[in-house]
């Protein structure tokens, strides 16, 4: 998969997510206890971790890469290559 596709779902999931947190915030108070659970541990934690994925994600995979390159030589980060 193409990362622009990649980006594009991620961001159209925050989008997604974004429009029950908002008919949480603008219903009328009476209502705000039948969103609640669903607004707090669903919606909010998806909304922040797809925030923080198109934020910062080229770090995290980057990261990744690192880790799994290093498992496959056997090397340390920083230790140079003896022949």
């Amino acid at each position: 998969m193409k990362e622009v596709t990649k980006r594009s779902i991620v961001r159209w999931i925050h989008i997604v997510l974004a429009i029950p947190i908002l008919g949480y915030i603008y219903s009328p108070f009476e209502q705000i206890p039948n969103y609640a659970p669903a607004t707090r541990f669903v919606f909010v934690p998806v909304l922040v971790l797809s925030g923080l994925w198109m934020w910062k994600g080229h770090f995290f995979r980057r990261l990744v890469a690192k880790r799994s390159a290093n498992k496959t030589t056997g090397m340390k980060t920083g230790q140079a290559f003896e022949a």
